[in-house]
């Protein structure tokens, strides 16, 4: 009906109108709390849009074009096999260093391209949950016993919420499957080179954004220091993929190729420089080239449009509400604090739902909770943080809603909570 539409088009200028007459500006916690939300969006643009999300929406574009929908559907569809699709979705993590926003791309991408909804939210889950990294400081800094449940529970997680969703949406991914279900083309680009693609970029985005692991010796810290050096090898590896697989002129990639070349040098000091100069090349090298490399900047393009805004709204909300690790939103910081000491249910499930709304950028968790587990935070309610926060977030929540709907969102939600909450429990019992 036509007057739904406009009366909930009133009702968003009226909630806007409202807001702005009663906005508390003045007061010190609201200034505070909207500094903080623009302070966390400043900084998401800054440290995690470029070397992250870029990255991930042109793998999502890879998956989207390079990998044909039946090859997807093979693993993953209703027809996959189950263990395989499943193990595959719950182990990803393992090599995708992301948070609970740079894993949507890949997940909206491997869904339209016709993975069930169970294997693909195993893999929404499983992505920022369980990377190697997280999972090793997770170790080092709260401590062995954290460090196992948390990879435990992560696995475990995805694989059961994954069954659940599919058993909930079984007739709707039935009929799904009977539109979707067809065999792979024969012909199309040979395996090898959309693996090599494919995990070249993935390996980028990886060492690109490699944490410092905050001490001054081991693997870690020498990966870390020299991760730009590891990052260009792979850059190099790439112009490989483009000049012999994509097809591209040697000669515009290597023109596209000098600037960067020459940024690293004259910046040595800001890596970020010569990343956003490639990306310029590597967009410029897809628009000129055509076929398949034009195809995959528009898809790339086409995540980009559908996740970014929601990201920002979510961002800025997320700051507001809950502030960020140097200053308080509109919930004080010791409330948050002191909800969730002991081992209680409510503390447990407070933890799940306030981590599962918190943003969280890959490995920022760990200081986070390590200043809670400081301030009194039982070792129960800190694994359900674990469990919940990395894979959700406001902004996660958009944008999964605009890929899956409300309603499986919800559903996907409350399962993530519950399943937080109940092994925050367990821990806790066995571990305080």
């Amino acid at each position: 009906m036509e007057w739904k539409k406009e009366i909930t088009i009133f009702a968003w200028i009226l909630g806007f109108f409202l807001f702005a007459w009663f906005m508390p500006i003045g007061t010190e916690r609201f200034d505070n709390a909207l500094l903080a939300a623009f302070e966390l969006t400043k900084w998401y643009a800054q440290e995690h849009v470029i070397l992250c999300l870029i990255p991930a929406f042109f793998i999502a574009g890879v998956i989207a074009v390079f990998i044909s929908q039946g090859a997807v559907i093979k693993y993953f569809g209703a027809r996959a096999v189950k263990w395989k699709a499943y193990l595959i979705a719950s182990l990803s993590g393992t090599i995708l260093a992301v948070c609970s926003c740079t894993i949507l791309p890949l997940f909206s991408s491997i869904h339209k391209r016709g993975a069930g909804l169970g294997p693909a939210i195993a893999f929404l889950y499983s992505g920022p949950a369980i990377n190697i990294l997280a999972i090793i400081l997770t170790a080092r800094i709260l401590g062995f016993e954290l460090g196992v449940a948390r990879i435990i529970g992560a696995v475990f997680f995805s694989v059961v919420i994954g069954l659940i969703m599919a058993f909930l949406y079984r007739k709707e991914e039935k009929q799904r499957a009977e539109k979707m279900d067809f065999p792979d083309i024969k012909g199309g680009r040979p395996l090898w080179q959309v693996s090599y693609h494919f995990f070249v970029l993935v390996l980028i985005l990886v060492f690109a954004n490699w944490g410092n692991p905050d001490n001054t010796e081991g693997f870690m810290y020498w990966i870390w220091a020299n991760k730009w050096h590891i990052t260009a090898f792979f850059g190099l590896m790439f112009i490989y993929s483009l000049i012999k697989i994509l097809k591209m002129k040697p000669l515009y990639v290597i023109l596209a190729a000098i600037p960067v070349i020459a940024t690293a040098f004259i910046f040595p000091a800001q890596p970020l420089i010569p990343f956003v100069v490639a990306v310029i090349g590597l967009t410029v090298l897809t628009l000129i080239t055509g076929g398949e490399s034009q195809e995959w900047l528009a898809e790339s393009w086409g995540f980009t449009k559908q996740i970014m805004p929601l990201l920002a709204a979510g961002v800025l909300i997320a700051g507001l509400l809950l502030g960020t690790a140097e200053g308080e939103g509109i919930i004080p910081g010791e409330w948050v604090a002191a909800l969730v000491g002991g081992n209680s249910l409510f503390s447990n499930f407070f933890a799940s739902i306030f981590g599962a709304f918190m943003y969280f950028a890959t490995l920022t968790e760990i200081p986070i909770i390590q200043g809670l587990l400081n301030n009194g935070m039982g070792k129960g309610p800190a694994l359900a943080l674990l469990l919940a926060g990395p894979a959700l977030s406001l902004p996660n929540m958009l944008v999964i809603r605009s890929v899956i709907g409300t309603q499986k969102t919800i559903v996907y939600i409350v399962l993530v909570s519950i399943m937080a909450t109940i092994s925050g429990l367990i821990y806790g019992s066995l571990f305080s």
